[in-house]
């Protein structure tokens, strides 16, 4: 299989800076923190430290592989690379899994939201209307979106700013009394380690969201410069918006107090003494939550388009027909969206069928909101710990590979046809063991509590049935299957079995599997279009 031209290069640094911006202050953060405020008390400071260490160390490991081999199917790329078909299979059809259905809980926490404000217009109208809009904006082009996430995470940022800036002016002026708050009350630690371990568990799930920007940055023109600036900032984004917020709000306003728990933000602004604190926290929530489902239709798009160019999703989703034009889409659509006939092509039927999927999420939630809804909530209860494993693992064994003289993950500089090195990451193996080590103890004290077992024996069942996919494709395809999907042959391997220009030659099925592996690697900065 070719290398798959079929997605533009629209995004902008300015757009992939705000992506990155805005993905770290995802709608978790405004709406499931109470939860973990409720658990830890004034712990949940050092919950979200906890969290934010691994979530640093994860994005670092995924920041050097996109660095390294640059490309829109992101870590289920790198998980094939590393461990074979499988791997990149459980990898991206769970993340968008993961996608889908929160794009339904963020359509009706919108709507509910706008409802509220407009009583005599149905919620389902709402929904609806949202899903219409960004189902739209993406199929309109990846710079629509990135024009509409790029304000979207101005607003968010701005707020989560101004929210700590009036915090710290409360404290400093003693309108808080932060020292009573944090002291009173149960004390730091109220629940002991144990609620501090229930916050950790709330804290890595609202910091996931982060990996969308190694998506993105594989539609901007130079994706490897993109992933390495993103992943640079990502210890100040943590630092600053999810730590420094959970810090004032436990200063500001009693961990306890009843309206921390319905929404704490609100009930921190209200202490403060903003008018209308309730109102203005729903407006910032609202835009979180559209900004959350206009960049989850598009990262659930480019997975599956990724998933169906390398034929672990159905290959009419690459939209790359016989018609299609040669080095871009069909019809020569500029954005890989609509060819000459209107119809949907390139990433456009990847963004109809994730949204359908999406909006039947709803559907199902209106018909069984008791029932098949929260299942299916449950099943992608842990999905975020199941890409984080992977992509650890991943990042060890291509370390491994990196590190044997003439293996097939050596680094490639622009004479070798590749981006040039990524820079490595301190402190390997040892931090990478450090974070499996600490993820597989997330999952074993969910296991362990009654209140998040269900999420785990869900995400489980699904996990185990997309190895049971795997397993009968792999016995389809014959017994080399694994090895024609790994760069085993080098890293410029499916450079070398090009045809020389003016010639014609028939890939092998081996030619084909290493190239759609390996394209992402081979586009330089500026050059072709990567594979989404």
């Amino acid at each position: 299989m070719s290398e798959d031209r079929s997605v533009s290069r629209g995004l902008r640094q300015r757009h992939i800076a705000m992506i990155a911006l805005g993905g770290a202050i995802g709608a978790g953060l405004f709406v499931g923190s109470g939860v973990g405020i409720a658990a830890a008390g004034p712990g949940i400071v050092v919950s979200y430290v906890v969290a934010g260490a691994l979530t640093v160390l994860v994005m670092r490991m995924l920041g050097e592989m996109s660095a390294a081999h640059p490309g829109s199917g992101s870590f289920s790329a790198h998980a094939t690379r590393a461990w074979g078909p499988w791997a990149g299979l459980l990898a991206g059809w769970m993340y968008w899994a993961l996608l889908v259905v929160s794009v339904a809980a963020e359509a009706i926490g919108a709507s509910r939201i706008v409802a509220g404000w407009l009583p005599q217009v149905p919620a389902w109208v709402w929904v609806a209307a949202f899903m219409a809009l960004f189902t739209g904006t993406n199929l309109a082009g990846v710079r629509h979106f990135g024009e509409l996430e790029f304000w979207f995470a101005g607003v968010k940022a701005a707020s989560i700013c101004a929210f700590i800036l009036l915090g710290a002016a409360a404290v400093l002026t003693g309108r808080a009394p932060a020292a009573e708050h944090l002291s009173a009350h149960g004390g730091l630690l109220p629940h002991g380690w144990h609620g501090v371990a229930v916050g950790t568990i709330a804290a890595v799930f609202a910091y996931g969201g982060l990996e969308t920007v190694t998506i993105a940055a594989a539609e901007c023109a130079d994706p490897v410069a993109a992933v390495r600036r993103a992943v640079r900032t990502v210890l100040w984004r943590v630092a600053l918006f999810y730590v420094g917020s959970m810090a004032v709000i436990v200063a500001v306003v009693p961990w306890d107090d009843p309206a921390v728990a319905a929404g704490p933000y609100a009930a921190a602004i209200g202490r403060i003494g903003v008018p209308g604190a309730a109102q203005l926290m729903n407006a910032v929530v609202l835009v979180a939550l559209l900004s959350a489902m206009n960049a989850n239709i598009y990262g659930s798009s480019r997975m599956l388009h990724a998933l169906a160019a390398r034929g672990d999703a159905p290959r009419l989703l690459t939209g790359r027909g016989r018609a299609a034009a040669p080095g871009g889409a069909p019809g020569g659509a500029p954005d890989g969206v609509t060819g000459g006939s209107g119809a949907p092509t390139g990433t456009g039927r990847a963004v109809l069928a994730s949204a359908a999927f999406g909006f039947a999420s709803v559907v199902l939630s209106l018909l069984w909101p008791r029932t098949v809804f929260p299942f299916l909530l449950n099943s992608i209860g842990t999905a975020i710990l199941v890409v984080w494993i992977l992509i650890a693992a991943s990042h060890l064994r291509l370390h491994g590979r990196r590190r044997r003289p003439g293996g097939p993950e050596q680094e490639r500089g622009p004479e070798r046809g590749g981006p040039g090195p990524a820079t490595p990451m301190r402190g390997l193996p040892y931090l990478g063991y450090l974070a499996l080590a600490a993820m597989a103890g997330v999952l074993v004290f969910m296991l362990v509590d009654p209140g998040s077992r269900s999420q785990v024996l869900c995400t489980g069942a699904w996990t185990a049935v997309l190895l049971l996919v795997a397993g009968l494709r792999r016995r389809r395809r014959g017994p080399g299957a694994a090895a024609d999907a790994l760069p085993e042959t080098g890293p410029t391997a499916a450079q070398d079995a090009r045809p020389e220009a003016g010639t014609a030659a028939a890939p092998d099925a081996r030619t084909s599997a290493v190239a759609a592996v390996t394209a992402p690697a081979r586009t330089g900065p500026g050059t072709g279009r990567p594979r989404s």
